[in-house]
């Protein structure tokens, strides 16, 4: 897949492409299905397939009072995902206030008219583009026939009841529900980052951690939780502690994993973690020994549940 960074860098042989656009924040099920569909219908017709989003986030630029801005994916996790879904190309187009006051006609007649000269475009139903989101599908439809592609518009996306939106899985992960996550992703959601120096307290309890400093800001709240840590590309099942540390009153944020029937050294090594359940609360025991029990529970909780998750 070829990665474009700016509409002039696009070239010549993505003229009459098939193309999406969106934020693709996510790439959840539903970005999976327009992106596959896309590819797919592009090659059946001899064209390429275009994936047309924006860095950064355009609501990061329009409303940076919003903080912290909660992505689901880095651009490179976007660029990967997106990349498995057999897109040809993806264009990165800078976003900036700028640009923001770009109209949807300037964007659709000179941009995707004039210098891609689009067979069609494929959008989800309820995406708008533009300056004041005057872009829509009807608008769509409406310079399609003048201008000479199709348009295609996507209905929700749906999971039992639920429709599939990067709104919905980021709040889903701040309540740390990723059962629900996982099936509206398609895949665990995944957090990396580099392991720091800790205060060794997992050590004197038995249970080695690796002290993580996390690379996002969409984290789930304070508990206990089974994931799989990528080390070195290989999956290990891991008992998460997420926040505090009560029976120590130690109430500093930490992300901290124990990873099951390892031994080896992690601190400088970047780790991925991919969320599977959330266990329990963090709660306060009466003295270390208690709460070494209790973490002997979590860990035979984790190794069952990982096991069928594997």
């Amino acid at each position: 897949m070829i990665v474009f960074k700016g509409q002039e860098n696009i070239s010549g042989d993505f003229r009459g492409a098939f193309v999406t656009i969106g934020n693709f924040d996510g790439v959840h099920l539903s970005h999976q299905f327009i992106c596959r569909k896309l590819a797919v219908e592009a090659k059946q017709a001899g064209a390429k397939s275009l994936v047309i989003t924006f860095d950064p986030h355009p609501k990061m630029v329009l409303h940076p009072d919003i903080k912290p801005f909660y992505l689901i994916t880095s651009l490179d996790e976007k660029l990967k995902l997106l990349n498995d879904c057999g897109i040809d190309a993806v264009l990165v187009i800078p976003f900036s206030m700028h640009y923001s006051r770009i109209t949807a006609e300037e964007f659709v007649r000179e941009f995707l008219g004039k210098k891609l000269a689009i067979r069609k475009i494929i959008i989800g139903h309820d995406y708008t583009f533009g300056q004041g989101k005057k872009g829509n599908s009807d608008y769509l439809t409406s310079c399609g026939r003048e201008i000479g592609f199709t348009v295609e518009v996507v209905d929700a996306f749906k999971v039992r009841e639920d429709i599939i939106s990067s709104t919905l899985v980021r709040t889903l992960i701040l309540r740390g529900d990723f059962k629900t996550v996982t099936s509206l992703l398609g895949r665990h959601y995944n957090v990396a980052g580099i392991v720091v120096s800790g205060k060794g307290r997992g050590v004197g309890l038995g249970f080695p951690t690796a002290n993580i400093e996390p690379e996002k800001e969409l984290l789930p709240p304070s508990g206990i939780y089974a994931a799989f840590v990528d080390v070195d590309g290989k999956p290990h099942s891991a008992a998460l502690n997420i926040g505090e540390k009560p029976t120590f009153a130690d109430y500093t944020f930490t992300f901290e994993a124990h990873l099951l029937d390892f031994s080896g050294e992690l601190r400088g090594k970047k780790l991925n973690t991919m969320f599977v359940e959330k266990l329990r609360d963090i709660i306060k025991f009466d003295s270390p020994e208690k709460l070494k029990k209790q973490i002997a529970v979590d860990v035979e909780k984790t190794r069952s549940l990982l096991r069928r998750n594997m």
